[in-house]
């Protein structure tokens, strides 16, 4: 699809102004021609669009944009219409700009997938893809209905990850931050106490006040040099190669490598189940959750599993040769697809998938407060210990004279 600019007069006679998205040139000419217009002027052009930076549209701004969108379309209220209606409702001015410009797009005569496909940042490429399925078997209420399922559900797995992060990170942010002040404000001041009462000290204080002296006269350099690798490595990770190795390496890790593969292959059966029922064809589906799957492995083994699929292979062939699929969800795909009953098979992986990562994160939610409590314990007890060696040794001293 192209975009052409134009200047026209209605039968009217009046003078319009705007772009159309048409296929070609001559489809634009015969658009125009059918509304009576004389074209003045008809070009083609890239059109950018500029959206407001301020705020960002969220998974939940959007499942609430398509339940609305749902029930105004099974009112049947026409699309054009009901974008009209929800973009006058949307309180967030950034979300409520997209709208503006996706409406302008469908009044010009695009498509629906075409506008929101300009806005990749609002509208995921599976929302995009279903959205299309709808116009072409012309159910667009249920799809929008399934895409706002998918995106609920896909977030309540996210938040509920992101949720059991929150208490470990809160204490080592809080572990942190006292060892730091221990380092920078109480060593230097029993260093000081211990220059006056003289004598040798313990061998854990000497290491102590020694790492202290370092960690403070080198504090700029130490922070310049951690931010020197940290933005190194970032650079590296958005590498094709790096963003590979260190997918690599996540998926190797004792338990949170298991936990990641859980996620992605609950991620793969949802994001695939949804599609295949939204009507998507199956090459297009995988391509999809490839991109979607968050890992660079997985999405690899999709682009080859792809191109078998091409050449006439079952689905399940080319994924159980990737070695990433474990053996149950190749033989319920293979079902699946004897069966004529694929979708079905796929969201029964995907719970089975779910209710395992709830169990594991819940797992191990249980098990990193213990953990934690144990780390705290030998930093900061270790920091406190060596600082009070030489005071038991100056008691025990005295208690003997």
């Amino acid at each position: 699809m192209g975009l052409f600019s134009y200047t026209v007069r209605n039968k009217e006679g009046k003078i319009l102004k705007g772009v159309l998205e048409a296929e070609s040139k001559e489809k634009a000419v015969e658009y125009f021609h059918k509304e009576e217009c004389i074209i003045l002027s008809l070009k083609e052009t890239k059109r950018k669009i500029k959206v407001s930076k301020k705020g960002k549209v969220k998974v939940d701004d959007l499942v609430v944009f398509s339940r609305q969108f749902t029930t105004l379309i099974e009112s049947g209220i026409p699309a054009v219409e009901a974008l009209d209606i929800l973009k006058d409702q949307i309180e967030k001015p950034c979300f409520k700009e997209v709208l503006g410009l996706i409406l302008k797009d469908v009044k010009e005569g695009a498509s629906l997938s075409s506008a929101l496909s300009k806005h990749p940042k609002v509208f995921p490429e599976i929302y995009l893809s279903m959205v299309k399925a709808a116009e072409a078997s012309g159910n667009l209420a249920e799809i929008l209905n399934r895409v706002s399922v998918y995106l609920e559900k896909s977030n309540a797995l996210r938040k509920k990850i992101i949720s059991s992060l929150y208490y470990p990170v809160i204490i080592v942010l809080m572990a942190t931050g006292i060892t730091g002040f221990l380092i920078f404000k109480v060593i230097p001041t029993f260093k000081g106490i211990f220059d006056i009462l003289g004598g040798d000290l313990p061998l854990p204080t000497q290491i102590l006040i020694s790492f202290s002296d370092m960690v403070r006269k080198n504090a700029i350099l130490v922070i310049v040099l951690l931010g020197g690798i940290l933005f190194l490595l970032r650079h590296f990770i958005r590498t094709p190669k790096g963003k590979y190795t260190y997918h690599k390496f996540l998926l190797k890790l004792p338990i949170i490598g298991d936990l990641i593969k859980k996620i992605a292959i609950a991620k793969f059966s949802r994001t695939f189940s949804t599609l295949v029922r939204s009507g998507v064809s199956i090459v297009r589906c995988l391509e999809i959750v490839g991109k979607t799957s968050g890992n660079k492995i997985i999405e690899d083994a999709l682009v080859e599993a792809k191109k078998s699929i091409q050449e006439g292979q079952p689905i399940s062939v080319p994924l159980e040769k990737t070695g990433i699929f474990p053996p149950m969800v190749v033989k319920m795909i293979s079902v699946g697809e004897r069966s004529g009953r694929l979708e079905e098979m796929l969201s029964k992986i995907a719970q089975f998938y779910e209710e395992q990562t709830d169990a594991m994160i819940a797992g191990l939610s249980s098990l990193i407060e213990p953990i934690i409590i144990v780390f705290l314990g030998v930093i900061i007890g270790g920091i406190v210990v060596s600082l009070f060696l030489p005071i038991i040794k100056i008691t025990q001293f005295l208690g003997a004279s």
